[in-house]
């Protein structure tokens, strides 16, 4: 088995597990919605579902490259929520700034390796 492969399943994991967790714990989502978007509760749902979504889709050949760009898109579309935990230190979610401001590198590797993912 490849490292690409492994990856691809160790990603699909990731974003099926977070996925659900959008919707069996949406109220810690909510707390990093940024309060300029409105239907917080929806939001999270919604990226909920796109989350497990294409993390199924990225364990198939022939949706793989769709899902890479599905998954660039919805790690672009969520960003917000990141900064504003930043912007709050970590007070959002009760944890330290540098974990914080840390998280927002990590939105450019998952969006470099989506990328990479939809190379066949």
């Amino acid at each position: 088995m490849s490292f690409k492969l492994i990856t691809i399943y160790v990603m699909s994991l990731f974003y099926i597990l977070a996925g659900i967790k959008h919707f069996t714990h949406p109220a810690w989502y909510m707390k990093i919605m940024p309060p300029y978007l409105s239907l917080h509760k929806e939001l999270v749902y919604v990226s909920g579902a796109f989350e497990i979504i294409l993390g199924i889709l990225l364990l198939f050949d022939k949706t793989r490259f769709i899902a890479g760009w599905g998954l660039i898109l919805l790690l672009i579309a969520v960003f917000p929520a990141n900064i504003y935990l930043a912007q709050t230190n970590g007070e959002a979610l009760n944890t330290s700034s540098a974990i914080a401001w840390g998280r927002l590198p990590f939105q450019v590797i998952f969006i470099l390796i989506a990328y990479w993912h939809t190379k066949v």
